[in-house]
């Protein structure tokens, strides 16, 4: 268990007074934790396995946002309690415990999205706030919605439909490969559907499991299969082996290969050399778009860790704070009160305004498209910022679908 303890240490007279003038009116504040007993919120993360990379930064960045505030929520030292997610089954074993004996008003995590599809389940069990940073199975804020779930990242659906134009500009005929969990399983519906809108051709499919070591015999079936375009649905360390065998066995710059939701720590890890592809992502620490608001959050993140914030840093970032500002607004620990805070939750930077829309509870953020640089002379710059989508921010709603579309029922 991982908890950021508060930055904040009384002198024993003082804190004396501070009990005695509680005690004296303990009517005042009656949704105030008392100072001995800190304001915790969770956090549910995977700590090993293929995702760890990215988890490595949403932790840093969940943590960051909880230093910027001093440590503190409400007026009072607050601190974040980390626990694993290894699995579906481990991670809501993990909430339950997060919430019955760490007594943590809400929750943050969601790594992968068959762990976050069991999680949401079990935040409305428990009835705790868990607002998800990572996880985009498009379920989770579609028909497995529910009142206590909030969501960043950007459903597969719209992902998707956002990368389909990069992806025909290279042809119709497309070699999907995939992972067979929820996130990939996603992917290749939704690329199917819209492969089919197009007139195109399927030339080959492929889902792989997680983990996979070894990707040369799915390799060597693309390239007998000669398809204009390589459409990918891998996560995380999986993508990085993938990308790094392709470039081993000859096929860089053969095959165009795109993918949705990329993370900047899967190409990171692929190295100069074999990096290559179009993707969308949400954020991206050197485009010169950033609002100064997020420019700075990349400058504190380089100062504490000495290497630039990845996308999911940003992710963990934003996610907390929205979770921090509610409650800080509504000035209370109870679930239904930040629940409400969250759903008011607005946060304007630069020209960007950040919220959850009310009937799913969906965070609306345009994404990049970015394409891997041709000649890459810096270890962390690798992307070329090709697009920010929907061109038109007053696009969103419409890219992101209606509630009819989207199929959500809070009841």
């Amino acid at each position: 268990m991982d908890v950021l303890k508060p930055a904040l240490v009384l002198p024993r007279r003082r804190l004396m007074l501070g009990a005695t003038a509680l005690a004296a009116a303990p009517l005042a504040m009656p949704h105030i934790a008392r100072a001995a007993d800190p304001i915790r919120v969770g956090v549910l993360l995977a700590k090993t396995g293929s995702i760890a990379a990215q988890t490595e930064y949403l932790a840093n960045g969940t943590f960051l946002a909880m230093e910027e505030r001093g440590n503190m929520l409400m007026g009072q030292p607050a601190e974040l309690i980390w626990l694993d997610e290894p699995s579906p089954q481990a991670a809501t074993q993990n909430m339950q415990k997060l919430v019955e004996e760490n007594k943590v008003c809400a929750i943050l995590g969601g790594s992968l999205s068959s762990n976050a599809l069991a999680e949401e389940a079990k935040a409305l069990e428990l009835k705790i706030p868990f607002v998800c940073d990572n996880a985009a199975a498009t379920d989770i804020t579609g028909k497995n919605c529910n009142r206590y779930t909030f969501r960043l990242n950007t459903p597969v659906v719209v992902q998707s439909r956002m990368l389909a134009p990069y992806a025909l500009s290279y042809g119709k005929r497309w070699y999907h490969i995939t992972a067979s969990f929820a996130f990939g399983q996603d992917i290749l519906k939704s690329s199917r559907e819209l492969l089919k809108a197009a007139g195109g051709t399927e030339v080959g499919a492929d889902e792989v499991p997680l983990n996979t070591a070894d990707f040369s015999s799915f390799i060597l079936k693309i390239r007998a299969a000669k398809p204009d375009v390589v459409v990918g649905g891998l996560a995380a360390g999986d993508l990085s082996t993938f990308l790094k065998q392709w470039n081993e066995l000859g096929m860089k710059g053969k095959i165009p290969f795109v993918e949705i939701a990329i993370g900047d720590t899967d190409i990171w890890s692929v190295g100069a050399e074999a990096a290559n592809g179009t993707f969308t992502k949400m954020w991206y620490y050197n485009n010169p778009a950033n609002p100064p608001e997020e420019k700075a959050f990349a400058a504190g993140y380089l100062k504490k860790h000495g290497k630039p914030a990845a996308d999911k840093a940003w992710m963990g970032w934003i996610t907390a704070k929205s979770l921090f500002d509610s409650i800080d607004a509504v000035k209370s620990t109870d679930a239904m009160k930040i629940v409400e805070g969250l759903e008011a939750w607005k946060f304007q930077a630069g020209s960007t305004a950040y919220s959850y829309r009310r009937f799913d509870h969906q965070m609306l953020v345009r994404n990049l498209a970015v394409s891997v640089k041709d000649k890459i002379t810096d270890k962390w710059d690798f992307f070329d910022v090709k697009a920010t989508l929907p061109e038109n921010p007053a696009d969103l709603q419409k890219v992101f679908g209606t509630e009819e579309e989207i199929g959500c029922k809070m009841g």
